[in-house]
């Protein structure tokens, strides 16, 4: 009987084994395919197929993005938005959260079931226009950053970990002479560190990939964020690189100058990833679990 299970875990765990490995293969390969097409010499390109390794290199396409200013100056604001769009955002929702942590708040459950309703509903894409538009925001990085300050879902699951702080600490500070914000800030945030930096990744990664936001409120080009810039090439016949023609006068095919365009669009946030990983399961999970 022993042995039937064993057989039978060992089975188990094959076939587990082969299906994470196809999974992983099927997350892969499409990244693979992206930076192997920009770096492969537009004639090989030409040829079609998939190309999963350069035959030949080439790096015309990365040459060619960066003859210009266009891509720089749309990082640059991607930067930009991500850095004081993050900060903000965890300013806000670290301010909220933790009031509605404390039993002592008067009101607290109206707020949360107002939090609550905003998970549910919202104003829609016509009525918040016209409140950015009202508040003077269109046209201005700001339209991408103060719309989205703080996430329901995000709020609620801060506060849910704020709540599992002891309150004995809290109390052992006021007998000390600290005031609520210097608890907050003195022993809540401290603390509070695997949350918060996933949290910040969860906001960093949303400022990054700021598309539609910014294709409503924002119509100066030279204010567009990289995602936007990224659209321009991939989906419209004549982008703000350069016309076909212009490809073809370069030699270079503009499939490799899309490919080269999101390989250069996504990696600063990859290579950011890898430093929050330690902090991202234990975060959420601390903060999912209702106190």
């Amino acid at each position: 009987m022993v042995q039937d299970k064993t057989a039978a875990s060992r089975i188990f765990d094959v076939l587990n084994y082969i299906l994470l490995t196809l999974a992983a293969l099927a997350t892969v390969l499409p990244f693979i395919y992206v930076i192997a097409v920009s770096f492969t010499a537009p004639q090989e390109v030409a040829k079609g197929g998939l190309i999963l390794f350069p035959k030949e290199w080439s790096l015309s396409a990365y040459q060619y993005i960066f003859s210009t200013n266009t891509l720089i100056r749309s990082l640059s604001v991607t930067i930009y938005v991500t850095i004081v769009g993050t900060l903000f955002n965890l300013v806000f929702t670290c301010l909220m959260a933790y009031p509605l942590s404390r039993p002592r708040l008067q009101g607290r459950r109206y707020i949360m079931l107002g939090v609550l309703f905003t998970m549910l509903f919202s104003g829609g894409m016509i009525p918040t226009y016209f409140v950015v538009q009202n508040l003077h925001l269109t046209n201005s990085l700001w339209s991408l950053i103060i719309p989205s300050v703080i996430s329901a879902f995000n709020l609620i699951v801060l506060k849910n970990f704020f709540q599992q702080i002891p309150s004995e600490l809290e109390d052992c500070s006021k007998i000390d002479g600290c005031t609520d914000i210097g608890v907050f800030f003195r022993i809540v945030l401290p603390l509070s560190g695997p949350a918060i930096a996933t949290f910040a990744l969860f906001y960093a990664v949303d400022h990054w990939n700021t598309f539609f936001s910014a294709v409503l409120y924002i119509n100066d080009n030279t204010k567009w964020p990289i995602q936007v810039y990224l659209r321009e090439i991939v989906i419209l016949a004549q982008s703000s690189v350069g016309d076909s023609t212009a490809f073809e006068d370069l030699d270079i095919q503009p499939l490799t100058i899309r490919m080269a365009v999101v390989v250069f669009a996504t990696m600063p946030i990859l290579l950011v990833y890898p430093f929050l990983q330690k902090h991202f399961v234990k975060g959420v999970m601390l903060g999912s679990v209702k106190g």
